[in-house]
């Protein structure tokens, strides 16, 4: 008897055509034309499609995200579901897929997808990647692992990947410390497990967080106006291995004797934040100014994170924990 799974379609790319009346590419496959592209996938799993949407990925909200996120827990649950996988637009998935990874405690692996080509093209790679992640979401390998990215043939953690290319079809990549996997001639081949993971009983998802990003000459205007715009949290994305000009470091240590959590990382692709650096608004004085350091976490991933801590209504010593977790 062939393993079941739940696949959940949200739109995106994967489910894409050139559209004449829109002038451009559009979602507008449904559940059942993908699946039609990709009829070999009934012959590995039982398959049980849930429409959630024909979303493109800009339009996915953290709300939305929390929503597929409880289907998928609620799906996982039952005896006969092996594992889910959810379709998705790139340019959201990687944050989709953290915040699924945050949130569903099971050992059944959830597997994101999606597409860098529309259907509409010769090399649409949306049937590929949905075949190898029905072929993933069935493989004992890749039982407690977490929620798990493949596209082009890499299996990667929702922890760690990133979106890296505008447009080549290998575009997701785990720049600090390499995939978990690939799929080798159909079949899925494990090279080791996710560095870091942990979940959150989020109960909702906080509306104002914001993400700034650093750069020359800045000064506290942006920091400044998120705080007084009532923001439940902040992520900095800092310089180097963590200083901002001195105009933010200000508003950075004004935020934090608010009660604002403060959560930074570097601006940088890959490598750790670290307060090594005692200038001014340099690291050392940040993180002793109550500043959360964020260790291997870009931006947006940064973010997700803290969204889930405030949804389980986490204190400001357990945010510090979940983020500063290299000893």
């Amino acid at each position: 008897m062939k393993p079941r799974v739940a696949i959940i379609f949200t739109g995106g790319t994967i489910a894409s055509r050139l559209s004449e009346a829109f002038g451009g590419v559009v979602p507008a496959l449904s559940a059942q034309d993908i699946l039609d592209a990709v009829p070999e996938v009934r012959q590995i799993a039982e398959i049980e499609a849930i429409e959630y949407g024909k979303f493109p990925g800009p339009h996915m909200t953290p709300q939305r995200m929390f929503e597929v996120a409880q289907q998928a827990a609620a799906l996982l649950s039952r005896d006969d579901i092996a594992g889910v996988v959810v379709t998705h637009g790139t340019d959201t998935l990687e944050e989709t897929a953290f915040l699924l990874d945050c949130t569903v405690d099971s050992p059944k692996p959830i597997v994101v997808v999606g597409a860098m080509r529309n259907s509409s093209e010769p090399d649409w790679d949306g049937p590929r990647n949905l075949r190898d992640a029905v072929t993933i979401a069935v493989s004992p390998q890749f039982r407690g692992m977490g929620t798990l990215v493949c596209l082009a043939g890499i299996i990667n953690a929702a922890s760690e990947v990133t979106k890296t290319d505008t447009e080549e079809i290998n575009t997701f990549r785990s720049l600090d410390f390499g995939p978990l996997g690939r799929i080798s001639n159909g079949r899925p081949i494990r090279y080791r497990a996710p560095v870091h993971r942990q979940t959150f009983p989020v109960q909702r998802i906080p509306d104002n967080v914001p993400l700034i990003k650093c750069y020359a000459g800045m000064d506290g205007f942006l920091v400044r106006a998120a705080v007084e715009n009532g923001a439940e949290g902040l992520v900095i994305e800092a310089m180097g291995v963590g200083n901002v000009p001195p105009p933010v470091y200000y508003e950075l240590r004004a935020a934090v004797e608010r009660g604002i959590p403060v959560v930074l990382v570097s601006r940088c692709p890959v490598g750790r934040a670290e307060h090594v650096y005692a200038y001014e608004g340099a690291g050392k004085h940040l993180h002793e100014a109550g500043v959360i350091f964020a260790d291997f976490l870009n931006g947006q991933k940064a973010r997700i994170k803290l969204l889930c801590a405030l949804g389980a209504g986490y204190s400001l010593e357990q945010i510090r924990a979940a983020f500063e977790w290299v000893e």
